[in-house]
């Protein structure tokens, strides 16, 4: 990105271009920048020249190590001493931690190392798919990262899968790895692999893929912690005394989708890192990245799983609410067709006329009360036999 910005168009003291007075000799303004110019970029609608606000800021470095031959090397290392040394040694290679970094530090460690503005305008923003992209000798890599949530209970509104991206900058001397979220922590990893000299040795794209491992393993977690939800969820449905809210199974079938977004995407990534025709990844590590890719295989083939279940359960919820209103309308018409005897009967004598059956009899009141409980009762059994009541 330096040198991109080096060999651009002149630009007057307020940040527009301008043609320089001998149309040749690039002129540049005194308080020139390439953080204001990311900035302009990042932000096209502020003010022209803007300055990023002074004073002290969270560092978002979280690790800074130098590795000569496998082995991590003694001293606390500044990003920029750190390349250089390791520019200098034939097997040496820097492995940068970042957690969420601001524009100015972000583009600050980018004209340091190289990095290409629109890599580092994604790895700000941290809204992206998982993909592979190669900018000149360095190659970025996005990662989605997964975590299960513990919870007591499923309700409609609890968060089962929390989710995050790490974004690698994978270059012949250096890694940089920026870390977004708390759903993937890589000092494990770092921990890990530096007790493994021999796959250090094959330089950052060994740290690569520690980190994916890393990933993918937290999928594989996720996927069978998710299908202890949905047993639960499968039984509450299918129970005699059925009582799940369909909400609940929306709100499962939400978190699934959000795990899917992760998952998913990751396949044409790993596939282009396995193949024979990438020559930037050593043959030892695209092993590796091979075991990687048949643990997400897993993983997508749980989901795809995961996704059909659900689907089957919603359904099957559905059916059940569906049996169950159709239930209740048969009771209510089986109430309102014994209640419709008495009030057929009682509206009959209601007619007030002269000349009716039954007026002039001693006990005809008491008969026909007889004979509207007599045809009730007979209703009631017939409903009861035929399972509508």
């Amino acid at each position: 990105m330096t040198d991109r910005m080096q060999q651009g168009q002149p630009t007057s003291a307020n940040g527009d271009r301008t043609a320089s007075p001998d149309g040749g000799r690039v002129l540049r303004p005194r308080n020139w920048s390439p953080v204001r110019a990311m900035t302009r970029r990042l932000n096209p609608d502020g003010p022209q020249g803007a300055e990023l606000p002074a004073g002290p800021r969270r560092s978002a470095v979280v690790d800074c190590a130098l590795y000569l031959d496998g082995r991590r090397q003694a001293g606390d290392w500044d990003y920029a001493g750190a390349l250089e040394a390791a520019r200098r040694a034939e097997s040496g290679f820097v492995w940068l931690g970042l957690h969420e970094p601001d524009l100015a530090e972000m583009t600050e460690i980018a004209a340091t190392y190289g990095l290409h503005e629109l890599a580092v305008e994604d790895a700000v923003k941290a809204q992206q798919r998982p993909k592979l992209e190669r900018f000149g000798e360095v190659s970025f890599l996005v990662l989605r990262t997964a975590r299960y949530c513990e919870h007591t209970e499923l309700t409609e509104n609890s968060e089962v899968v929390e989710t995050g991206q790490v974004m690698l900058f994978i270059g012949p001397h250096f890694l940089i790895s920026v870390r977004h979220g708390d759903a993937c922590r890589l000092a494990p990893v770092r921990e890990e692999l530096e007790a493994r000299q021999e796959l250090l040795l094959h330089g950052p794209w060994a740290v690569a893929y520690a980190i994916t491992d890393r990933v993918v393993d937290l999928y594989l977690e996720v996927a069978d912690q998710l299908e202890d939800d949905m047993d639960v969820l499968e039984t509450e449905v299918f129970d005699r005394q059925a009582s799940g809210r369909i909400q609940r199974i929306y709100q499962l079938k939400r978190e699934l989708v959000e795990f899917k977004r992760a998952v998913m995407p990751l396949q044409r990534p790993l596939l282009a890192l396995t193949t024979q025709m990438n020559r930037d990844v050593p043959k030892e590590v695209r092993r590796y990245f091979r075991d990687v890719q048949d643990h997400l295989s897993r993983t997508v083939e749980q989901v795809n799983s995961y996704d059909d279940l659900l689907n089957s359960i919603l359904q099957a919820r559905l059916a059940q609410v569906t049996v169950d209103q159709n239930n209740d309308m048969r009771k209510i018409a089986a109430w309102a067709a014994i209640a419709a005897v008495w009030t057929a009967i009682a509206g009959i004598y209601g007619m007030n006329f002269e000349f009716m059956p039954e007026l002039k009899m001693t006990y005809g009141y008491p008969v026909v009360l007889a004979l509207m409980l007599a045809i009730s009762l007979t209703l009631y059994r017939w409903f009861r036999r035929n399972d509508w009541l």
